[in-house]
């Protein structure tokens, strides 16, 4: 089988009918989808500020990622699960849509970018905790929002250009 069937045959599955077709499924999954990522849009980018220096600079940035990690996983998997429901509606439209791919991409590279953060970075953090945060988790910190931005840039550009291609 390949990935065109593959598409086509989840796309035409009773779940994928059943999403697209319904007058609440796709509305209710898609606002589920776009809480579940404004929290973890929100919890980023207080830890995110935080190492810019911009906010919460009297908080230990351990004891700030320890209280906002939970609450990102949750929101991660969330929007991860709601994102998938929705893929099944229309997949052979999404996978050719250039946003999506798009999005898909900065998806990555915030994941990326992440796992350099947490091992890399993150090791000498006992050093910085409440001092001069060093230049590279402050690149990671931009390069994080500005990942985080452009995902929410492609997937509303997801939603204005669907039809475009079907």
């Amino acid at each position: 089988m390949d990935l065109q069937s593959f598409w086509q045959g989840l796309e035409a599955s009773a779940f994928g009918d059943y999403v697209a077709e319904s007058t609440w499924a796709f509305p209710t999954l898609e606002s589920l989808h776009v809480m579940s990522f404004v929290t973890v849009l929100g919890s980023l980018l207080v830890v995110d500020l935080r190492i810019l220096g911009i906010g919460w600079k009297d908080v230990r940035l351990t004891t700030l990622s320890h209280e906002t990690l939970r609450i990102t996983w949750i929101g991660f998997v969330c929007a991860a699960i709601t994102g998938l429901m929705l893929f099944c509606s229309k997949a052979t439209s999404y996978v050719i849509n250039p946003y999506f791919k798009l999005k898909l991409v900065m998806l990555a590279f915030a994941g990326i970018n992440m796992v350099v953060f947490q091992f890399v970075t993150w090791k000498s953090v006992a050093g910085w905790d409440l001092g001069k945060v060093p230049t590279a988790a402050k690149v990671s910190a931009t390069l994080s929002l500005l990942a985080w931005i452009c995902v929410v840039f492609f997937g509303r550009a997801i939603g204005f250009t669907l039809s475009m291609f079907y």
